[in-house]
């Protein structure tokens, strides 16, 4: 029987186990339109946070969440760790994540505004742009990934 320490000294086997062992970052994928735009999408959260914390604190519990998030989605996809979980349909859940973050920001962006002060007038504007980036991201998930599914499945 082999220990811990035997299975970890080994060699990787080959083929597709291989590719799932480790955390790699794939730097193909962050350079990729997908992954500048999850990368855009965090950042841009990240930003609202800090103007909802500076702000109305009551609000930032959203762009935190969605924050969190989008990181995983980011982190499972730049590491390829996504494909362990094969049971789940990924381009409907990241379209979901979208069309969430799409509802939520727009709800706090048009509430904050409402306060008159300049760091919620600044989450407003970058909540504005943060969902023109959601929608964008959401429209190339649904032509690329969920359109053509829908179609192959009419024509069989």
């Amino acid at each position: 029987m082999l220990s811990a320490r035997d299975r970890r000294d080994r060699p990787p086997e080959e083929g597709v186990a291989a590719e799932l062992q480790g955390f790699a970052v794939d730097k193909n994928f962050l350079t990729s339109l997908k992954g500048i735009l999850l990368e855009t999408e965090l950042a841009l959260t990240f930003i609202i946070f800090i103007c909802f914390t500076a702000s109305i604190s009551a609000y930032m519990a959203a762009a935190l969440l969605e924050f969190f998030i989008t990181l995983a989605f980011l982190f499972l996809y730049a590491t390829q760790y996504y494909q362990r979980f094969n049971r789940l349909n990924w381009p409907c859940l990241d379209f979901l994540r979208c069309v969430s973050a799409i509802i939520i920001f727009l709800v706090v962006s048009f509430a904050a505004v409402t306060s008159r002060d300049g760091a919620a007038i600044a989450a407003f504007v970058f909540g504005i742009i943060l969902v023109s980036v959601f929608a964008y991201d959401a429209f190339k998930i649904y032509r690329t990934e969920i359109a053509p599914g829908a179609s192959q499945g009419d024509r069989q």
